[in-house]
């Protein structure tokens, strides 16, 4: 699925009068259908990325400090029959639920039925991801029709899983620069969170790899034991899932390498091509631009002075 149907809507240039309600009722078409007021009587500074997949609807959230309610009424009136996964990047919140009241702090995600009454409070404001799974595809990758009590667990310091999720769907929600997602692999790792079970441990592993490698191809000491201690692999282990991938470690790292630099290049021409290479995790120009011939079959001075003459 392309990020091309991702679409931003902003509250920050409406009327400050009509901005909770238009929300509402963008969240209502894009997501599921809620109350939103805003705290201390300032208007309400929200946006959202929206991405809808064959099966999952993707959103990043940022605001101000507001609180958002699905009542009972609103549940009866309109049920989203959906799951929902809120994964917070900044900002504390609160969440109240008929039975328990739970703090959801960054680096966490909270897992409820949305069509099960609840408040939300972002009393500092919030950024955060979210996923709304319907319920059909939520009984398909679980085998359950809901979550019975809702579930906060740790994504950033957690399983590998968790944290691939979250680095798979922040990047796909990016306002800018974001980066196509495979919706077979979310719902493999949403699979594997939701009940435990270890399914294609394989694609999980590779897409795991990869999103590493991803974050951190800059480092010029990145290795594949590096990246195998990472997702918690034998080295051995992560070699044969990128030979099934036809590919191997090193060479998944230079690609990563050479698209950055080239990205570099491209949008920074004042940059010289020594200082794009240590951008780029090479700790060698010389090696780099015999790479970069090799992969784009032109040299990384000409890319930069093709840019300059665009920018001039």
């Amino acid at each position: 699925m392309s990020v091309d149907s991702a679409h931003v809507f902003t509250t920050r240039s409406l009327p400050e009068d009509k901005r909770v309600e238009l929300w509402e009722d963008h969240n209502l078409h894009e997501l599921i259908t809620l109350r939103c007021r805003t705290l201390g009587g300032g208007a309400l500074e929200a946006s959202m990325v929206n991405l809808h997949l064959d099966h999952l609807h993707l959103a990043r959230v940022e605001g101000n400090a507001h609180v958002i309610e699905r009542t009972p009424e609103l549940v009866r009136a309109q049920p989203s029959d959906a799951i929902a996964v809120y994964l917070t990047l900044m900002g504390e919140a609160f969440f109240y639920h008929e039975d328990a009241v739970r703090t959801v702090r960054p680096g966490q995600l909270l897992i409820c039925d949305v069509d099960r009454p609840f408040m939300r409070g972002f009393s500092q404001g919030l950024e955060e991801l979210a996923i709304k799974v319907p319920r059909e595809t939520f009984r398909d990758l679980t085998g359950r029709a809901t979550v019975d009590t809702p579930q906060v667990m740790d994504f950033s310091q957690g399983s590998s899983e968790a944290r691939t999720l979250a680095r798979l769907v922040g990047r796909a929600v990016r306002p800018e620069d974001a980066r196509p997602v495979e919706e077979h692999v979310v719902l493999q790792l949403m699979a594997d969170l939701l009940t435990g079970r270890p399914g294609d441990t394989g694609t999980v592993h590779l897409v795991t790899a990869r999103a590493f490698i991803d974050e951190h191809a800059h480092d010029p000491g990145l290795t594949a034991a590096r990246v195998a201690d990472a997702i918690g692999i034998s080295e051995r282990h992560l070699s044969r899932v990128f030979a099934a991938s036809g590919s191997s470690v090193p060479q998944y790292i230079l690609s990563r390498r050479l698209e950055r630099a080239h990205a570099l290049l491209a949008a920074e021409p004042c940059l010289t091509v020594a200082e794009v290479a240590a951008r780029a995790g090479f700790g060698s120009a010389t090696y780099f631009s015999h790479a970069f011939r090799d992969r784009y079959g032109e040299r990384a001075t000409d890319v930069r002075r093709q840019a300059r003459a665009r920018k001039a």
